[in-house]
């Protein structure tokens, strides 16, 4: 069983997070200028099994799309087409900019080191990678229950 890889995208810089081998844990991996990315997965996913990769559905707080939702559903499209043996999928990252902002706070970080946008990208990521394991989780108890 492979990892699952989360994308917090941003026009500018991008958070990676990603799950323990058992893909019970989300960790921050790392935060990458937006125009690397596509290199950065290849040579990450050449060195880790990765089977599914979800990338965060930039969203207003309404619902509507994000001034970002076409980038990241193109995105999407170029990781479908170049990962054709993987599941693709976007999930909803609404709130996650806002918790990680509150877990620095929780954590006690400086404030110097909450100004730095690439740990909040990290963190986000790491939020949006933990929601959707949970509510995967969720879904397949949900599932198994339906049949018994």
């Amino acid at each position: 069983m492979g990892r699952i890889l989360a994308i917090d995208y941003g026009t500018k810089r991008t958070g990676i997070a990603v799950s323990d081998p058992l893909r019970m844990i989300a960790g921050g991996l790392d935060t990458v200028p937006t125009a690397q990315l596509l290199g950065w997965l290849a040579r990450y996913m050449g060195a880790e099994p990765v089977d599914i990769i979800v990338v965060g559905r930039p969203t207003r707080t309404d619902g509507s799309p994000s001034d970002t939702l076409a980038a990241a559903e193109a995105l999407v499209a170029k990781l479908r087409a170049g990962y054709p043996g993987k599941t693709v999928t976007m999930f909803d990252e609404r709130f996650t900019s806002v918790l990680a902002h509150r877990a620095m706070l929780d954590g006690g970080m400086k404030k110097m080191q909450r100004r730095d946008k690439a740990v909040v990208d990290k963190i986000s990521a790491t939020i949006l990678l933990q929601d959707f394991m949970e509510s995967r989780a969720y879904a397949l108890l949900n599932d198994n229950d339906t049949q018994s």
